[in-house]
């Protein structure tokens, strides 16, 4: 690319995966990527606010280095027409954003997220004559291109991109069958902060967090919703109760299950070793996993959660489920995975797991192979590359 590959871009990221003061904890994996970006280009970042959301009051404040932050609402009828949203988030980042768009001269589109986000934005990106690339993560493809008519406008945002980014090499594989060039499909993985995740003394990591010491600790980080395994985990739980009583089991997160897990909890009777923390800061969570005897994570889909990668860059091992690229992070010396909604195969890996001798220092050693400035490095290769009109050469992933 000559010259071009030290220009610098100016940059619009479009998604809903990002902190707003609606949501300040929301895309802390984005959050952490887009600033890094931000420090090598112009970067703005447009979030697409959920209309619910947005009139439901400000739940914090929000900063971010390096980039430009904006909103708009996302308007959309809330309990039908799902294949219809593509349209309506299109029509609501016009109505609201349309000639600030057109006169910002960008050299280039990040879309994040493929359903309605880059399905709309694709389309306005056509209009506007900008280059873009995609970026998925997990359920955008996995659930949402299971439907006809959702997974036609997620093929049309693939097929006219200038490249397309995943999280992992099934999420990659996904997106060629779904109808993207396979040439422009690159798999990067997230990274992670090595500051704020690195090994540390369990027993003074649960002194901070006010945690008694010795007992087994089982963590869930992640959105409380059955999709993400936390009920499962919730009933395999009592499994490993009969043989270790003192044994307790937290979720870090908060969502729609969180009423069903407390009343689970209580019917089981194990509503005493059961915490729900709610949601906490990202900048927090290097303790909670420092803390705990192991991740656990049975997931029904995903791309490579960032929480996976997170908790073995501090030690902890992981229990998780055998799907999207959790498989391509995880070794077997750093945790245990199982078939999804396997209820025996879950308790039985929640036992093993918890006797097992696991060798923290060689679990972190792996996770270090997860570098944000060698995702950047790739992202901004590629994004240079689109804005120049140009193929990106392919994008071989890190040797893990």
């Amino acid at each position: 690319m000559g010259d071009d590959v030290a220009k610098r871009l100016k940059i619009l990221i479009l998604t809903n995966l990002f902190p707003t003061p609606w949501d300040p904890l929301r895309g802390a994996f984005n959050r952490q990527q887009f600033e890094r970006l931000g420090a090598r280009h112009d970067v703005d970042v447009l979030t697409a606010v959920d209309f619910r959301e947005r009139f439901g009051g400000v739940r914090g404040n929000v900063h971010v280095d390096n980039v430009r932050t904006d909103h708009f609402v996302f308007v959309y009828p809330p309990r039908f027409g799902r294949s219809l949203h593509a349209f309506t988030w299109a029509i609501s980042l016009m109505l609201q954003r349309w000639r600030k768009l057109r006169r910002s001269g960008y050299d280039v589109l990040l879309l994040s997220w493929a359903y309605p986000d880059a399905a709309a934005a694709s389309w306005l990106a056509r209009r506007l004559k900008i280059p873009y690339v995609v970026k998925v993560h997990g359920s955008d493809l996995n659930v949402a291109a299971n439907f006809r008519l959702r997974r036609a406008q997620i093929r049309s945002a693939l097929k006219h991109a200038g490249a397309v980014v995943a999280v992992s090499k099934a999420l990659a594989e996904k997106a060629v069958t779904i109808g993207a060039d396979a040439a422009r499909v690159h798999t990067i993985y997230n990274g992670v902060d090595s500051e704020l995740f690195a090994p540390g003394e369990q027993t003074e990591a649960r002194a901070r967090l006010g945690l008694s010491s010795g007992a087994p600790l089982l963590l869930y980080v992640g959105n409380l919703k059955s999709t993400k395994g936390c009920v499962d985990l919730l009933d395999a739980f009592p499994a490993l109760l009969a043989q270790r009583p003192d044994a307790r089991l937290i979720f870090v997160g908060s969502g729609a299950s969180r009423a069903e897990l407390l009343e689970r909890a209580a019917a089981t009777g194990c509503a005493e070793r059961v915490t729900l923390m709610g949601a906490v800061a990202h900048g927090t969570l290097g303790d909670w996993f420092r803390a705990a005897d192991l991740l656990c994570l049975p997931s029904h889909n995903e791309g490579v959660p960032n929480v996976v990668l997170e908790a073995m860059a501090c030690g902890t091992p992981v229990v998780a489920t055998r799907v999207g690229g959790i498989p391509e992070v995880v070794p077997d010396d750093a945790g245990i995975l199982v078939p999804v909604q396997d209820r025996t195969a879950l308790e039985k890996a929640l036992l093993e797991a918890t006797a097992r001798s696991w060798d923290h220092a060689r679990i972190a050693a792996h996770a270090r192979g997860f570098r944000w400035s060698d995702n950047i490095d790739r992202l901004e290769q590629i994004l240079q590359s689109v804005a120049a009109g140009e193929r990106p050469a392919f994008v071989e992933t890190a040797n893990l």
